[in-house]
Parts: C-alpha cells; structure tokens; sequence
C-alpha cells in the first residue's frame, strides 16, 4: 500500500464509524443547497466557472433524457429494402422496429431474478431513532453530553463480540435483549425449526441498525439451516442461508423467520 493512503489503512485495520453511510446519505442530500447557495452568492470569475460546469451537467442530463425517451418510441423502416421476399399481402404494410423490445427482453429477466429473492414482507413499518435508543446520562461528563444511546429493541452479536471500553462505548446493546437463536419455516416443507443466526444482512430501516444487528420485523438474517439437510445442484450441503423475521420480537420475546427459497 502507497505511504500517502493512511485512511485507507486505518479503515482496513480499524473498520469505518457505525454512521458512516448515513453520514454519507446527509453529506449528499446537503450538497443541492449548498450549490443553491452558491449559486445566488458567487461572483466573479468563480460564478462564471461554477455556470460553465452546470451547464455541461444540464446537457448531459438532456441527453439521459433523451436517449430514454428514443428508447419507447416506434420508428418505421419503410425506406429499407427487404432482406427476403416478402408475400403480396404484406407489401403495403410498414415494418415497425420496436426500440423497446430489448430494453423488455432485459427487464423480463431482471424481474425473474428479482422474483427469486422476493421476500414475504416487502414494506414495513420505520423505526425513528427516538424509538429505538435511549439516552444514557450517567456519571458527570456523559450526564453533561449525553452522547451514550442504550439499544431498546433486540440485537444480534456475532461469537467473538468482545464490548469496546466503556469511556468509548458509544451503542450499548443490553445482555438481555441479545438473540443467537431464530425459530425459522421452510415455506415449501412447512417445518419449523430453531437454528442459530449467523448475521444480519439487511435492516430495511437504516444501514446504521444493519452494522448494530438490530432485530426487527422484516430484517433479513442469515441462518444455519444444515440440519435441514439441503443440498446444492452439485451435492454440497447449504450451510447459510437467508430468512425475513417477519414477528416484532420485542413484544414475542423469540425471533420468528420466514426462509427465502
């Protein structure tokens, strides 16, 4: 690695901030109205830089534009010759290319892919940050600052979780709402059965509950499913797999999961 990128060793060390991607998010969405800003305050040989640069964006823009409107719009090859012969009944007839036949040949196949992972529950209800940390005021610089949020809804850890010191500690994950275990259904078999959870792979609120292994209804986790005993094409036996939590288990007290197949 290059001596200049120390970010990027610090990040492949130590790992990035639990809030990086909302930071990001935040970052992004206060870019418009810092460009307003700019806009309506520049002067000079600066506005003149900052309107050449939206210009080239504008034209950009139009062109997207306009290459996705070409793409639904019938033209007719009437002017062409006929590769082939063409019978007497049709030589009065236009023969229309559809430009929007492959872009649907394309999304046909994408819709069959994304029908394969479709999950059981596809909306669910947001969870504000007000409802799932509290804030912890305890001793005499946390009691000033409040900057410690106890987690209120369950959560997952991995095996080799070891809690960071408690003067850096920013999310508390409480022991009692802690879940290893998740009482998963095989929709085509219809057993259920407990296996272990192996981690979280998508909370549907908010990335930062998704790297803090919230557990909430529609979270997609990964499980242990070997004793069900399923096989790939190839023989190997599946060892994870994805399931949708599809109960509130901060009011069932157990973790409730569809398996996605």
């Amino acid at each position: 690695m290059p001596q200049n990128e120390y970010v990027e060793r610090w990040q492949k060390l130590h790992g990035k901030r639990f809030d990086t991607e909302e930071r990001a998010r935040k970052k992004q969405a206060r870019e418009h109205h810092r460009q307003s800003k700019d806009a309506q305050n520049l002067r000079g040989l600066r506005a003149k830089l900052m309107q050449q640069q939206r210009h080239k964006e504008k034209i950009q823009m139009r062109k997207r534009i306009k290459a996705q409107e070409e793409r639904n719009v019938k033209s007719n090859s009437g002017d062409a010759e006929p590769k082939a012969a063409v019978p007497h009944y049709l030589l009065d007839r236009s023969e229309a290319t559809n430009a929007k036949a492959l872009s649907s040949a394309i999304k046909d196949k994408r819709n069959e892919k994304a029908a394969k992972f479709s999950v059981p529950i596809p909306k669910v209800r947001g969870i504000s940050e007000e409802e799932m940390f509290g804030v912890v005021a305890t001793g005499k610089k946390t009691h000033k600052k409040s900057w410690k949020r106890m987690i209120t809804k369950p959560t997952f850890v991995g095996q080799d979780f070891t809690r960071q010191n408690v003067k850096f500690e920013r999310f508390i994950r409480p022991m009692g709402l802690r879940y290893k275990k998740a009482n998963v259904t095989h929709p085509k078999l219809g057993v259920t059965i407990q296996v272990p959870i192996l981690n979280v792979q998508k909370n549907p609120n908010n990335p930062l509950y998704t790297r803090l292994g919230v557990l909430s209804r529609g979270t997609i986790i990964e499980v242990n499913v070997s004793d069900l005993g399923m096989v790939t094409t190839s023989g190997k036996v599946v060892w994870g797999k994805w399931a949708q939590i599809t109960n509130n288990p901060e009011n069932d007290g157990c973790v409730n999961a569809l398996l996605l197949v």
